[in-house]
């Protein structure tokens, strides 16, 4: 596929809203796409359970040679926030948002080079093995369209995944990636006149305060971090202050560590709550469990190869974040994540290289028909 189609395609699918639990009309033009390659897509059903408009798309595609492994392609098709109205504009190499919104290659370069991959093995006729192209919905919103997928549908599951879902790098791994944890606070003091009697109060802001001040947060070590990313409480000025609630996260690439983590904000807070008389509810939910796939795997040795086939330099990476690829590895498909031309996702920053897409884009199409 030529540069100036593939840049094409990439600006008409960014202009169309995709927002988590809202895809629906995004889907219908993928499966149309799909439809055209004589390709039939199915919706695994998951968008009721989710309490979306539409499940996650499943297109099956038989092998036209053997010696192949079966293969899953996947990217999400949700955009992170509520930025609608997106108007890409094309400046030489690189593409960005015309206004102050994200862009959306995150992840719709992803879907653009996957889509294009298909295009090329129908013009072309290249030989490849099975493959299994998902794509997601809600992955911005705690992985949840992946969480619910039917996995029966799967069966037998891939031997191996592509998520392409990764950086600006042609060649770029993302091999292994942390352990989660969501915690949510909620501090009940008393509440009582601020300018009357204060002293009958105990005022939850500031024992949500002292807790948090108390918190080993940020960069905690080069594999684990820790965060409180919202808090609400009160509802006047002239009110002590009964209920605070506030939630966080704590991520390590080994689960000891990420439960230590976990116990110490915990702690905090409820010392914190009984020093003053307060009470406090805590709760601790996984979101998703971390994964560690090594240069003997064979999914990765599949991407080196199709790397260096391509002309690439192939580097793996220790992700900070979770993807996909987090569930599709504890749901036993070995799952790496790899690079688009997408930069600074989740900010108004975002842009996609265009040389970059390129060169992902011949690294995707020698991953799907490389022969080992």
């Amino acid at each position: 596929m030529s540069r100036d189609t593939l840049v094409s395609l990439f600006c008409e699918l960014v202009q169309i809203d995709s927002l988590s639990k809202h895809e629906a009309a995004f889907a219908s033009v993928i499966k149309d796409k799909l439809a055209g390659l004589c390709l039939d897509t199915t919706d695994d059903g998951a968008g009721p359970y989710i309490g979306g408009d539409c499940g996650n798309l499943i297109c099956r595609i038989p092998a036209t040679a053997d010696g192949f492994p079966v293969i899953m392609l996947n990217t999400h098709i949700d955009t992170v926030g509520d930025d609608t109205g997106i108007q890409p504009i094309v400046e030489d190499d690189e593409i960005h948002s015309a206004s102050n919104t994200i862009l959306g290659a995150d992840a719709k370069a992803g879907i653009t080079l996957i889509l294009a991959a298909l295009q090329a093995l129908h013009d072309q006729d290249l030989p490849h093995g099975e493959l299994v192209v998902v794509f997601t919905v809600a992955e911005e919103i705690e992985l949840v369209g992946a969480q619910h997928l039917d996995y029966e549908m799967l069966q037998p599951l891939p031997q191996m995944a592509y998520v392409l879902d990764g950086g600006v790098t042609p060649g770029q791994m993302t091999t292994q990636a942390p352990y989660a944890d969501k915690i949510s606070f909620e501090v009940r003091g008393k509440a009582a006149h601020a300018g009357v009697e204060p002293e009958a109060g105990i005022n939850a802001i500031q024992i949500a305060a002292r807790a948090i001040s108390e918190m080993k947060l940020g960069r905690l070590d080069e594999e684990s971090t820790a965060n409180i990313g919202t808090i609400r409480g009160g509802s006047a000025t002239n009110i002590v202050p009964e209920v605070t609630t506030f939630n966080g996260e704590a991520r390590s690439h080994q689960e000891e560590k990420l439960a230590r983590q976990t116990r110490h904000m915990r702690q905090k807070v409820e010392e914190a709550a009984a020093d003053a008389g307060a009470e406090a509810e805590i709760t601790t939910e996984r979101s998703y469990n971390g994964f560690a796939l090594g240069p003997d795997d064979a999914v990765v040795q599949r991407g080196i190869a199709a790397a260096q086939q391509v002309g690439l330099q192939p580097s793996l990476h220790k992700g900070g974040g979770g993807s996909d690829a987090n569930i599709f590895n504890e749901h036993g498909i070995p799952s790496v994540i790899i690079a688009t031309g997408a930069h600074k996702p989740h900010t108004p920053e975002e842009l996609l290289r265009i040389p970059s897409m390129l060169k992902c884009y011949e690294w995707l199409i020698a991953i799907i028909t490389l022969q080992q």
